[in-house]
């Protein structure tokens, strides 16, 4: 979303925008967050109207982040793990540099993806802690299914 905000900025002013656009995500609640966008949308608006406009049209996706446990914002409104993932597809299809037909590339690619998720259920490890995920995936009894009995 910044790279599309600086293509239609001044580049000197670009650090001041994105430090601008980044307090949207310091917020300690989800409706201040919502708040500082439209805040955020009015003051930059003043400079460039575009700017405003790109901030209300995908506010909705910006402040997404914000519908869940606060425990998880810093985690979630990063793209650090699909940017990980996305490295190393990258360093395996340089080592091999040429693929006979898109099948292979395909084939590898998938390679890649099924040993880092063999990774992550071997050597257990949380991404997001599992305290705060029952708050979005309550247990059957929470949701009024019935649990079969013990024992049988």
């Amino acid at each position: 979303f910044l790279r599309n905000v600086f293509a239609v900025i001044p580049k000197d002013s670009a650090e001041m925008v994105a430090a601008t656009i980044r307090t949207v995500f310091a917020q300690p609640t989800a409706a201040t967050v919502r708040a500082q966008l439209d805040t955020v949308a009015d003051m930059l608006g003043r400079q460039s109207p575009k700017v405003r406009a790109m901030l209300l049209e995908a506010k909705e996706d910006l402040t997404a982040f914000a519908d869940f446990p606060d425990r998880h914002w810093k985690k979630i409104q990063s793209t650090n793990p699909l940017e990980r993932i996305n490295r190393e597809i990258k360093r395996r299809t340089d080592v091999v540099q040429i693929f006979p037909n898109p099948e292979a590339l395909e084939r590898l690619t998938t390679a890649v993806l099924i040993e880092m998720h063999d990774e992550w259920i071997a050597f257990p490890r949380r991404y997001l802690p599992e305290d705060s995920m029952d708050t979005i995936y309550p247990n059957e009894d929470q949701i009024g299914m019935v649990t079969p009995p013990q024992g049988t």
